[in-house]
């Protein structure tokens, strides 16, 4: 308990300083020199920082910008404004301002244009300052305007001074940059001031001129006087400069003939002295390279001696660190070689017993699958088995039933089916007239177009019939000709390919009443 004391007492005051440091780093704001920084939040002045480093407490200060740098406002007449004259004129002017860095002025301006971009505090202050311009220009004349218009945009910002500080703005400069009118009146006060300049520049000019002609005749003439003077005076100056040359001349070749005597005679001299220095030196130096020689040789010979031993020792310690090295190689390769056979052993073995436990698992996998299909297969194919027998039990009791029913039948049975089928047959054999919604027929013959259409139906009934009779075996028209009074009179049809339960007997004879018609009759032939 004593240790949790102790330990809590050592960890609260570092939490409280990592808190302290996070919200130091979370707060720590820095201003650029053109920008002013306002916190607000806990304080009721709110502080202003520009171009220092400042805290902010999180969650409870805010911070807002304020631009301080220069801006520029275009300041345009959009309409004509008259003049002190009665001259509508357009101005166009440019004006240099920005949010005053006093106290005072960030006060002012940050309730008008906190964290606004520059371009949108120069288009809040652009209706203002084109205000106080068009005030300015109704109390100027066109000419003064023009001719002064220093003074013009001095009235300007003195005019607007007064609004701008109660913003908060300071206007650093105001330029005109052009001044128009509707008429060109400024066109022709220039016309008539270019004239009267061009006039006094010409009499300038002349009498410029004319001064400069005066000027440069007496220039000539002193011009002159003075290079004939000068040109006296400096042939006088080359005589004398010709004499001194040839005595000085005279003077220098005697001179140096004596020196050149002198010299030649030094020069003998001074040969004789250095053959006579040559020589001994050359026999220094002869006996020098002797001895130098002989030292050589000496050197020479010990060095050859230490390099001699040197090598052999060099060779015979290479030789002994060679087979050390060779043998600790050897060494290192055994012991190396043993230890990766172990682990490619172990290796083996424990992939062989993996491989092991797989096979074995795939096995009973292979083995459990293998029932379970068997089983599968067994209980499809009894299921399918017993739908295959309830089936065929189902048909052979419904062929059974079918066999009884038709072995019941008797030659009226059958007839009224073939009599109750035919209307039937005969309505879908027209049903395709009935969708004909127009007919035209063309051609002539005997027969109507119309009686054609119909006829068709007959015959499709007799075709029906005959492909019944060839597909069954079963002649259809010779069940019906049995009926007739004339097939069971006269005839003793025996009708071959009939099955024996639609085989049609025939009824005894009876005796045909007097009144009775004994003509032949037949079947009537299906119409064409």
């Amino acid at each position: 308990m004593l240790f949790l004391v102790e330990m809590f007492s050592w960890i609260l005051p570092i939490l409280a300083v990592l808190v302290l440091l996070i919200v130091i780093a979370a707060g720590y704001v820095k201003a650029p020199p053109d920008q002013a920084y306002i916190i607000s939040g806990l304080k009721k002045e709110a502080r202003i920082l520009i171009g220092r480093a400042g805290i902010r407490v999180p969650f409870f200060e805010r911070l807002d910008r304020l631009y301080l740098g220069q801006m520029t406002v275009d300041i345009k007449t959009e309409q004509s404004v008259p003049t002190n004259d009665f001259i509508n004129v357009n101005v166009d002017a440019v004006a240099k301002v920005r949010i005053s860095p006093t106290p005072e002025g960030i006060r002012l301006a940050a309730k008008n244009f906190l964290n606004k971009k520059p371009a949108d505090i120069t288009m809040d202050l652009q209706d203002s300052l084109q205000g106080n311009m068009r005030e300015i220009i109704g109390t100027l004349s066109l000419k003064e305007i023009n001719t002064d218009r220093d003074s013009f945009s001095d009235q300007v910002m003195s005019k607007a001074s007064k609004d701008m500080d109660k913003l908060g703005i300071e206007i650093l400069s105001c330029n005109i940059q052009n001044v128009t009118d509707e008429n060109g009146l400024i066109k022709d006060l220039g016309a008539d001031n270019t004239s009267k300049i061009k006039k006094d520049a010409a009499i300038a000019k002349a009498q410029a001129d004319r001064d400069i002609a005066i000027a440069q005749a007496e220039a000539d003439k002193a011009s002159n006087d003075a290079r004939v003077l000068a040109e006296t005076e400096i042939a006088q100056k080359n005589n004398e400069l010709a004499i001194r040359k040839a005595e000085l001349q005279k003077d220098s070749d005697s001179k140096k003939a004596e020196a050149d005597a002198a010299y030649e005679i030094q020069r003998q001299e001074q040969e004789r002295t250095i053959q006579t220095a040559t020589v001994n030196a050359q026999i220094a130096k002869a006996a020098r390279e002797a001895e130098l020689r002989k030292q050589e040789v000496l050197v020479q010979e010990q060095a050859l001696e230490a390099e001699v031993n040197k090598k052999a020792d060099a060779d015979r310690y290479a030789v002994e660190q060679k087979a050390a090295a060779d043998l600790a190689k050897r060494q290192r390769e055994a012991e190396a070689k043993k230890y990766e056979m172990e682990k490619e052993a172990e290796a083996l073995k424990a992939q062989a017993e993996k491989e092991a436990e797989a096979i074995k698992a795939k096995a009973e996998a292979a083995r459990y699958a293998s029932e379970q299909e068997a089983a599968g297969i067994k209980a499809k194919g009894e299921a399918e088995a017993a739908a295959i027998q309830a089936k065929l039990l189902a048909e052979a009791e419904g062929m059974e039933r079918k066999a009884e029913a038709y072995a019941k039948y008797n030659n009226a049975a059958v007839i009224e089916m073939m009599v109750n089928i035919m209307p039937q047959m005969a309505a879908e054999i027209a049903k395709p007239l009935s969708s004909i919604d127009k007919v035209n027929i063309y051609g002539g013959g005997g027969e109507s177009g119309v009686g054609q259409i119909s006829g068709n139906a007959a015959t499709v009934m007799q075709q029906v019939f005959d492909t019944m009779s060839e597909a069954t075996g079963v002649d259809f028209r010779e069940i019906l000709k049995a009926q007739t009074y004339d097939a069971k009179v006269n005839h003793n049809l025996n009708l071959t390919g009939i099955p024996e339960s639609v085989k049609i007997t025939p009824e005894p004879i009876k005796k045909a009443p007097e009144t009775a018609d004994t003509t032949e009759k037949t079947a009537p032939e299906p119409t064409e």
